[in-house]
């Protein structure tokens, strides 16, 4: 039987210096040879729903989780232990050997490939902003920002959102970043910030869960830029047998009737598959 167990809540973005010796007697071994004979694997996640987040009862879940669940079980991996650290610690983490896998709904950017091997992407989705209830400022995307200087964004540390609030034109001195979901939340219930950015499925569902404040519409350009991001997993370059075989499942997956019953209890489903692949996301084409 399949187990989640969930490991490594350790004090947010710390990356214990004991874990050199780990990864490097790590690499003297297959990284999928080892999951194998140990029978579980570790992913990092930075509890951001629906994408990967912990339950108030300490199971891993999400719509990365879940799809990396199902497509490790099919390689022989019935075990997956969950690391938790914030967003903008996952990268250095993975290098670091705290985890051998992200499984945080990663979007995949040409700076990301860079550091990161990544799988096909899983889903595609565009962008929305959270604001207090009633809109008072009448906010709708980034550019209402970048229009009133008096106005702030809340970002997520390591998230493409600073990117997007530069490409809209957004000054340095009208953002507010922040480390996790929860401050966006309460940055923009205390008034510190007048919106934050994230993916249009995140912002739904931290509006519903959350009174004072509400969703814009969703759109997917800025400035003229499309901002329909792709997510998909991440993995040390050098363990290239373990994308390999993660991928051939995973472009099996994606897409069937299965697949689309697994991900629709986070608001995914057929409006929300992938329609880019790696080679482009990662070359920045389209």
């Amino acid at each position: 039987m399949r187990r989640t167990v969930l490991k490594g809540m350790v004090a947010l973005g710390a990356v214990a210096a004991s874990l050199g010796t780990f990864a490097t007697a790590a690499s003297a071994q297959d990284t999928l040879e080892r999951a194998r004979e140990q029978g579980y694997i570790r992913v990092g996640f930075a509890n951001e729903a629906p994408y990967g987040f912990a339950t108030p009862a300490g199971e891993l879940t999400g719509e990365s989780p879940e799809v990396a669940k199902e497509i490790l079980s099919r390689m022989g991996i019935d075990e997956v232990d969950g690391v938790l650290t914030e967003f903008g610690s996952l990268i250095p983490g993975l290098q670091a050997g705290r985890f051998d896998i992200i499984a945080a709904g990663m979007f995949i950017t040409p700076e990301r490939c860079e550091q990161v091997a990544f799988s096909e992407p899983s889903y595609g989705i565009g962008q929305a902003l959270l604001v207090a209830e009633g809109n008072p400022e009448n906010i709708t995307d980034y550019g209402s920002i970048a229009e009133n200087g008096d106005l702030t964004l809340a970002v997520m540390a390591g998230a493409v959102e600073a990117g997007y609030a530069e490409t809209a034109g957004i000054p340095e001195d009208q953002l507010v970043v922040l480390p996790d979901q929860a401050s966006l939340v309460s940055a923009v219930r205390a008034g510190r910030a007048d919106a934050a950015a994230l993916t249009a499925l995140s912002i739904q569902r931290m509006a519903e869960n959350n009174e004072g404040v509400e969703s814009t519409e969703p759109f997917a350009e800025v400035a003229g830029e499309s901002v329909m991001g792709h997510g998909g997993f991440a993995f040390r370059k050098e363990d290239e047998a373990l994308l390999e075989e993660f991928n051939s499942h995973l472009t099996d997956f994606i897409g069937t009737e299965e697949h689309i019953e697994l991900v629709s209890q986070f608001g995914f489903g057929e409006g929300y598959l992938p329609t880019q692949t790696t080679e482009e996301l990662c070359s920045g084409d389209g």
